[in-house]
């Protein structure tokens, strides 16, 4: 009995064999890990999980990608190095976490630079931006595209911001670019660095009084319930590199490349005019959930303490012929 029941499993075995040999190879997808510090409900979410699915598609299936929002991988710093390091594949997030490494990034975070969403569009789009997001490639880090955090507003749990005055001795937190520390310096402010990550329990706790983001993120995040002013200052405009490991990317064939890089740019105009689609519903929602909003703030009271001081520190460190360019692109 033995005897018999070791041959038929040999056998089975052998057959099993066979009949993997007589099929051909089934290619295994490369799954990528992506992630990024928004919630659920924000348009990053929502492009991403759509890049996803595009990639999957053009790939026929050779490229699965894997979307982590919320933090759940790290903040924002720590997922830029786990890219860095190659233990995550793609990351997302605001370009100011990433002028560290290319310092000439932070052009792009000046105050009232842009004019327009079609101004940054072409700037971003462009070959100006091309240039810009090489510069991170001597980091380990391929930028596919650049989609956007949007327009910044103010919030704080203080009081209402009308004009700049009204910003004189405010804790707010801002992210580590330099152009945005130095502006609300300038402003008489208390600017306070930290990933977007820590910001909730920040206002919650009033280690700061306030933070600024666009409209979108502000009700996404929830920033209603612990922030009750709002002013639509639109004082900067924030892109965001869709970055993956240099290395991963260079390995890959030059169609999956190719597959990679067309889809981050297709979702990057989807993923702008997500943001600038809800816009209006989204002040309503922050609205009708308590917040009292300054919608018409004196702008131009910012822009003189800002924006000519803050351009000639970069202009002294990097030269004019970027923030020239970008200005003529208007």
């Amino acid at each position: 009995m033995t005897v018999t029941r070791r041959t038929f499993v040999s056998g089975a075995a052998a057959g099993v064999a066979l009949f993997a040999i007589g099929r051909p190879a089934q290619a295994q997808a490369t799954v990528m890990r992506f992630g990024h510090p928004h919630p659920t409900s924000d348009s990053w979410q929502t492009a991403s999980l759509a890049f996803a699915d595009k990639v999957k598609a053009k790939t026929g299936g050779k490229i699965e990608v894997q979307v982590f929002p919320n933090g759940a991988l790290g903040s924002d710093p720590q997922m830029i190095s786990a890219v860095r390091g190659g233990t995550l594949d793609i990351t997302l997030t605001g370009n100011p976490f990433f002028t560290g490494m290319a310092p000439q990034l932070n052009v792009l975070d000046l105050p009232f630079l842009f004019d327009s969403r079609a101004h940054a569009a072409r700037v971003l789009d462009g070959a100006i931006g091309e240039g810009l997001r090489k510069d991170l490639e001597g980091s380990n880090l391929k930028a596919l595209a650049t989609w956007e955090v949007g327009w910044r507003n103010l919030t704080n749990s203080r009081r209402p911001v009308a004009t700049a005055a009204d910003i004189k001795g405010l804790k707010i937190r801002t992210t580590p670019n330099p152009a945005h520390v130095k502006a609300f310096q300038l402003l008489g402010a208390a600017p306070t660095p930290m990933p977007f990550t820590e910001l909730f329990t920040a206002l919650e706790t009033k280690t700061v009084d306030g933070q600024e983001n666009p409209v979108t993120l502000i009700l996404n995040a929830k920033f209603y319930e612990v922030q009750k002013h709002l002013s639509l200052t639109r004082h900067a405009f924030t892109s965001a590199p869709l970055v993956m490991n240099k290395q991963k990317f260079d390995a890959l064939a030059p169609d999956l490349q190719k597959a990679l890089v067309e889809t981050a740019i297709e979702m990057a105009a989807a993923q702008r005019k997500m943001n600038e689609d809800a816009e209006g519903s989204s002040l309503a929602e922050l609205k009708k959930n308590g917040m009292q909003a300054v919608e018409s703030p004196d702008r131009e009271s910012f822009s003189k303490i800002v924006t000519e001081e803050v351009r000639k520190e970069f202009v002294g460190k990097f030269g004019s012929m970027v923030l020239d360019a970008i200005v003529k692109a208007a």
